[in-house]
């Protein structure tokens, strides 16, 4: 798992989120998976249901749009038996984030949304800037969570502010 698989499941699970990371689905008879899901997460009160799938690359718009029309296609077909037994919505939201890119022209790929990394980071830093450390420090089972609370904490110093 990469730090960007790492960051957007602690950062659901942090929420409340069941996560699941890095699923193979799709078993071929002959070997092999069809697919691997990087990030399901699932809200039980809120009834929240989605797939992230984050990437490091700089590949073009046409060829990030094959391989995440496979992703989400194998996410709408297999992502129900992850769950199995819980009532799931119907719908599931589907978010292929990017640590490099712009979604000016391209605010979707593939029928799911476009993400990127300073988007996920700004959510981030909304929420646990406010938090200080020494009254409600993020666990430590997230450790890079925990980092940038550490540094939203003492970004006057990092940043000259």
């Amino acid at each position: 798992m990469n730090h960007l698989e790492q960051l957007v499941s602690e950062w659901y699970e942090y929420r409340g989120y069941f996560v699941r990371r890095n699923v193979w689905v799709g078993k071929r008879i002959d070997g092999g998976w069809e697919c691997e899901l990087d990030v399901v997460a699932f809200h039980p009160e809120k009834k929240h249901l989605v797939q992230i799938e984050p990437s490091l690359d700089s590949y073009s718009w046409e060829k990030r749009e094959q391989r995440y029309r496979k992703k989400f296609e194998a996410g709408r077909k297999y992502i129900p038996q992850l769950f199995a037994g819980i009532d799931l919505p119907d719908h599931i939201d589907q978010i292929a984030l990017f640590g490099l890119g712009s979604r000016a022209k391209h605010p979707t790929l593939a029928g799911g949304h476009v993400w990127l990394m300073s988007d996920l980071l700004a959510e981030i830093t909304k929420v646990l800037r406010p938090l200080r450390v020494e009254r409600a420090a993020v666990s430590e089972q997230y450790p890079l969570l925990r980092t940038i609370q550490f540094m939203c904490q003492h970004e006057g110093i990092l940043f000259g502010r």
